[in-house]
């Protein structure tokens, strides 16, 4: 009996470590500072395999960065700078670990060996002005990228097979002040894009649902007062979307959506936080972290368990950290040029 009152009492106590472990909030443990021009201007980040890489306008570049060992690694230049709506470079993603795929001003894409850390190629979709976020699908082998300064604003979607041509272009005349970051589903194949208005009217936005392999817009899940900015995809078919720090400057309640994204229904609001550009999950944690830029009372990073769809907290972050990317465990948040703690500017990470 004894025996049984103790292996009992073990297993509570395993759960009740487990359950409290998984409510933890992250903490800062670190910061990487960024050489070169004070980084005064940058836009979004992306994590994968032991690297971050961060779009650096200010040195009009892309700045890699070893994760394992907290370091800068290596610097590829040639971009816009920040121009407006010419600025680069913009989104990023990684493609198979061997290359990363950058928007830059002049409608083009360049494309960077990740072994070498040069430009292999320079794609263009025709636009005029900058091409901003990019997306992977990996299934199809496509990339599909928005040019959202354009009027209207449009999506490309490019081959990432050379000589990486352009399969189609999805022109989205309802988005009518632009577009902003889009995420591919395993699940369905299919790719969501952020629009933060729809017909001219801030209230009224959406997640727009595209088929890539189409090339063409299936469906538009509205949401009210949310101008959406952040998206991304969770565990099983549940989407995160951040509500943007323009949404707050519009006077809306600053808050998070989880959204199913098979139905496009909310399956529940966190108002903890919101005021957030770019959002991210990462999987080996089961976390979800929200760069809430605009956050009542200043930027903070907010944390999610994707799996008790739970708030945990948010940690300050420092000045302009509009940008989040997450990498085994790890969030990378950069920090513009004047924060007291970084005055060249830097990445703070943010771990358990």
């Amino acid at each position: 009996m004894l025996k049984l009152a103790t292996m009992t009492f073990v297993t509570l106590s395993l759960a009740l470590c487990a359950a409290v472990h998984a409510a933890e909030p992250v903490r800062l443990v670190d910061r990487i500072g960024v050489p070169g021009a004070p980084l005064a201007s940058f836009d979004v980040g992306y994590a994968q395999g032991g690297v971050y890489a961060l779009s650096d306008r200010s040195n009009e570049s892309i700045d890699l960065f070893d994760t394992r060992r907290r370091r800068f690694l290596a610097r590829v230049g040639g971009f816009a700078g920040a121009k407006g709506d010419q600025a680069g470079p913009n989104g990023i993603v990684f493609v198979d670990h061997r290359q990363l795929w950058a928007g830059d001003g002049n409608s083009r894409i360049q494309i960077i060996s990740l072994v070498t850390h040069r430009v292999i190629a320079l794609v263009s979709t025709g636009g005029v002005k900058r091409v901003d976020e990019l997306v992977y699908d990996p299934r199809d082998h496509l990339i599909v990228a928005t040019n959202n300064a354009d009027d209207p604003p449009f999506l490309t979607v490019i081959s990432t097979k050379p000589p990486y041509s352009v399969q189609s272009k999805i022109v989205l005349k309802r988005a009518t002040n632009g577009l902003e970051r889009p995420v591919w589903d395993p699940e369905s194949g299919n790719v969501f894009v952020a629009i933060p208005e729809l017909d001219g009217r801030p209230a009224k936005g959406a997640v727009g649902v595209v088929d890539p392999r189409k090339g063409a817009l299936i469906g538009l899940d509205e949401l009210a007062q949310c101008m959406p900015a952040g998206l991304a995809m969770g565990p099983g078919s549940e989407m995160l979307v951040g509500c943007s720090d323009d949404a707050v400057s519009a006077g809306f309640p600053a808050h998070s959506l989880l959204l199913d994204a098979k139905t496009g229904k909310i399956v529940k609001t966190f108002r903890q936080v919101g005021g957030s550009d770019e959002v991210w999950y990462d999987a080996a944690s089961g976390r979800y972290a929200l760069a809430a830029v605009a956050n009542p009372g200043g930027p903070v990073v907010g944390v999610i368990d994707g799996g008790f769809k739970r708030w945990l907290g948010n940690l300050p972050s420092g000045k302009a950290a509009h940008s989040v990317a997450g990498d085994a465990g790890e969030f990378f948040v950069p920090v513009a040029a004047g924060d007291k703690a970084c005055p060249n500017g830097c990445i703070e990470v943010f771990a358990q």
